[in-house]
């Protein structure tokens, strides 16, 4: 994989970071807490999610202000400013129109984002994240408590030499992680941002809410959540799944807030996501009208329709549900330039036309 590093300034003067890598159509990922373009990239962590990303799209990410390799200089902090900071990314890049995966605290940057530019945004992909913050989804004593001690906890700890306080986030985001993975996180935590900057964006992420604006988004959008996920309660994504007008909730099963390469969910995470960007916006080339323009999955999946399998059958042959089954048809059909009642007997017939040569 290759990046391109770049750099633009936000509307207060703050300096980003951002990475443009991979080809295809775009798609444009909401800065979120703890990142750095240069580390991310060979991470044991981030690096499947990239080479994943970026083997069928051009990806667009940023470090957010005060994080990674963009301005650290006490920057202000607020969901004015998280958004500000997109749309800067977005224009220096130039996309016009893209998809938006919003991922843990850069959920609400996204919806926010996708409230505001509804014209720029093809779909929303909002992984592990939330519509309200912490103290916003429980305002009791003991959750201000316990959300001012880690706040106090990180301010205290972040930048020293022992990695204990750093080890308690880390569980957090990866608990089912190798040492050499939570060893890495351990070391993100410490250069991706100051002790100051990272107690005042996780105090002020606890604050948020967005929910109004996920209630009137009009994109099409796609809600994954991790059943076990320690930082982001799942009932929390299931509730922001309900806000959004006809959002599709999937239940990942895990326990880790970053889905690691080796799991389960990774693989069923990957499948919804192909199916649900692969799309006529989403697709790679909208010249690709022969089965050379589809993925491997997409040609399993229609092989089997080429056998006489119905939907069903082809879910359980495949291990998939069968709303993915339907979307990874739907995405063969754009590919082939195929619609209406003949799009699935046209679509078989060209496969074993083609098994035929």
């Amino acid at each position: 994989m290759r990046q391109e590093l770049r750099f633009c300034t936000a509307a207060d003067g703050t300096g980003l970071a951002y990475a443009v890598g991979g080809r295809g159509a775009p798609v444009v990922k909401a800065g979120h807490w703890l990142t750095h373009l240069e580390r991310d990239w060979t991470s044991p962590v981030w690096r499947h999610w990239l080479e994943f990303l970026s083997g069928r799209s051009t990806v667009v990410r940023y470090d957010e202000r005060g994080c990674g390799l963009s301005d650290r200089s006490d920057p202000e902090l607020s969901l004015a400013r998280w958004v500000g900071d997109l749309e800067a990314v977005v224009d220096a890049a130039g996309v016009d129109r893209f998809a938006l995966l919003g991922m843990s605290q850069g959920g609400p940057t996204a919806i926010a984002y996708a409230a505001r530019h509804p014209e720029r945004v093809s779909r929303v992909v909002l992984y592990g994240t939330y519509g309200r913050g912490r103290l916003r989804r429980d305002p009791s004593p003991q959750a201000r408590e316990e959300a001012a001690a880690l706040v106090a906890l990180t301010r205290a700890g972040w930048g020293g030499r022992n990695p204990a306080y750093r080890r308690m986030f880390t569980t957090l985001f990866v608990p089912g992680g190798s040492e050499e993975q939570m060893a890495w996180f351990d070391e993100l935590q410490q250069v991706s941002s100051s002790p100051e900057q990272a107690a005042r964006a996780r105090a002020i992420r606890s604050e948020l809410d967005v929910s109004d604006l996920a209630a009137g988004l009009d994109v099409p959008t796609l809600v994954l959540h991790a059943r076990g996920d320690g930082l982001v309660p799942f009932e929390e994504g299931r509730r922001l799944a309900s806000l959004i007008p006809g959002a599709s909730f999937v239940p990942l099963e895990s326990d880790n807030h970053i889905l690691l390469a080796d799991e389960p969910a990774w693989t069923a995470f990957t499948d919804e996501i192909a199916a649900f960007l692969g799309g006529p916006e989403g697709a790679a080339s909208s010249a690709a009208r022969s089965l050379a323009g589809l993925t491997s999955r997409e040609r399993e999946v229609l092989g089997l329709v080429a056998r006489g399998q119905g939907n069903d059958e082809i879910a359980d042959a495949l291990v998939l549900s069968v709303r993915t089954v339907e979307r990874h048809l739907s995405n063969v059909y754009a590919k082939l330039g195929l619609t209406g009642r003949g799009a699935r007997a046209g679509a078989a017939a060209r496969f074993v036309a083609d098994a035929g040569r």
